[in-house]
């Protein structure tokens, strides 16, 4: 962290002290035989957007640094009661709402690959120090992308869990998220391989009696009989795909079949529908419970996002948001039907190369270029499904991959495909070191 976080800005609470004092505890008590869980010793990093007991929860938004956190979020429980060392907090843009990560508070974080590009967002800081080699795994969390977008970006892997499957609360919340929102929302990790994402989210699924909503399911579903049936989508309901993404998922699918998958082109249901939901139900809800908040905090760059993401919905009324809510019904239904047949989706992150740094702020119209080429991004997160996200090959510099999403409560399945490529691509934060 010392020797490279100055490259990427990506930590933004330098935890070194305690980390090492807590370091010097856990090798004690490990050389006395004492059992401190699956993570002991384990550096790790939280995203700056939940609690941590007398620190500030200031999720890139000036003014916040007054927030201190009262207790802990249930995941920094979690990493710390499995042992693990939090050796810092990542940076994130401005109320996590960004596919860049910068805020006036600590300022931009770049992409290690290519500073042109950007890391991602929201948990962009958190993609780019574990490219990086900092921490072996990183916290993060996903409303509409925000830990598949920064892995692709970054070249690294993730697991965005199933809505249910990571327990999630703020103590410094003075009030609850809106109830949609709430739906849309998880917690995850990111790491350089598939294998660390497995013990990471064993560890954060652990019951939390503070989210109500949390689900005692098993992390391992029942097997199916051999071969596992893919779909294999890249432009379902003609959205505008890149050829270097559409070579990624060609390459991703060719793993698959050498992996012993049953791999077949088939696109699922409902695609720019589900996404402009998403749309509908985040833009109406932050309209009526948290633009106010926004725009008194907010600087001149996240307004001009929130304008250019609220001039793709316009104002509706209690019953368009209700029907759109009654709506997600349908939409997750069609999609449960389909899995039967095929259980697992193999479909791009997004349908354009990683962004420019900025790209957002270039007008609404860019703006809904962005949301099109991001709808089977933030469309899975209205679903309450399970996606990983794993890296492919490098494309002109920098890093490309695809997003593997399962069934309800089976990120196993996610996570074992994302594995069968990962084998046979290698991992591609290695040949970031190697290049630098």
């Amino acid at each position: 962290m010392a020797a490279v976080n100055d490259r990427v800005n990506g930590i933004n609470v330098d935890l070194s002290e305690p980390a090492l004092s807590r370091a010097v505890e856990i090798d004690a008590a490990l050389g006395a035989g004492l059992d401190l869980g699956p993570m002991a010793g384990v550096p790790v990093t939280v995203k700056d957007n939940v609690d941590q007991e007398g620190l500030a929860n200031v999720n890139g938004v000036a003014g916040f640094e007054e927030v201190i956190a009262p207790a802990d979020s249930p995941v920094v429980t979690a990493l710390e009661r499995a042992g693990a060392i939090i050796i810092g907090r990542t940076n994130t843009p401005e109320f996590s709402l960004r596919w860049f990560t910068d805020n006036p508070v600590f300022g931009l974080t770049s992409n290690p690959w290519d500073d042109s590009l950007t890391p991602g967002g929201s948990s962009g800081g958190a993609a780019a120090t574990i490219a990086l080699g900092i921490g072996g795994v990183a916290h993060g969390s996903d409303l509409g992308g925000s830990l598949r977008y920064p892995a692709y970006a970054c070249g690294v892997a993730t697991i965005k869990p199933g809505y249910g499957r990571v327990p999630a609360y703020n103590p410094s919340a003075a009030v609850e998220r809106p109830p949609a929102i709430q739906q849309m929302s998880v917690q995850g990790p990111l790491a350089r391989e598939v294998r660390d994402l497995r013990l990471a989210l064993a560890v954060m699924s652990g019951r939390d009696p503070h989210d109500p909503m949390w689900a005692p399911a098993p992390l391992g579903g029942l097997r199916r009989d051999a071969p596992v049936r893919v779909a294999v989508t890249k432009a379902p309901e003609g959205l505008p795909i890149d050829p270097a993404v559409a070579q990624a998922v060609d390459q991703a699918a060719a793993h698959l079949t050498d992996a012993g998958y049953d791999v077949e082109e088939a696109d699922p249901p409902h695609v720019r529908a589900m996404a402009e939901a998403w749309r509908i139900l985040l833009v109406t809800e932050s309209r009526v419970m948290m633009e106010g908040v926004m725009r008194e905090k907010g600087s001149a760059d996240i307004q001009a996002v929130l304008d250019g993401y609220g001039s793709t919905v316009p104002e509706i009324d209690l019953k368009a948001y209700l029907e759109t809510l009654a709506d997600r019904t349908r939409l997750q239904r069609d999609w449960a039907l389909f899995m039967e047949r095929y259980p697992l989706v193999l479909a791009p992150v997004s349908q354009e190369t990683p962004f420019p740094q900025g790209e957002d702020l270039k007008g609404a119209a860019r703006v809904a270029e962005m949301l099109e080429a991001q709808s089977l991004l933030y469309g899975i997160n209205l679903l309450g499904l399970p996606a990983a996200a794993v890296p492919t090959h490098v494309h002109e510099g920098a890093p490309l991959g695809v997003q593997i999403i399962g069934q309800r409560f089976r990120e196993d399945q996610c996570l074992d495909a994302a594995q069968a490529i990962e084998t046979r691509t290698g991992v591609l934060s290695h040949l970031l070191w190697a290049r630098d």
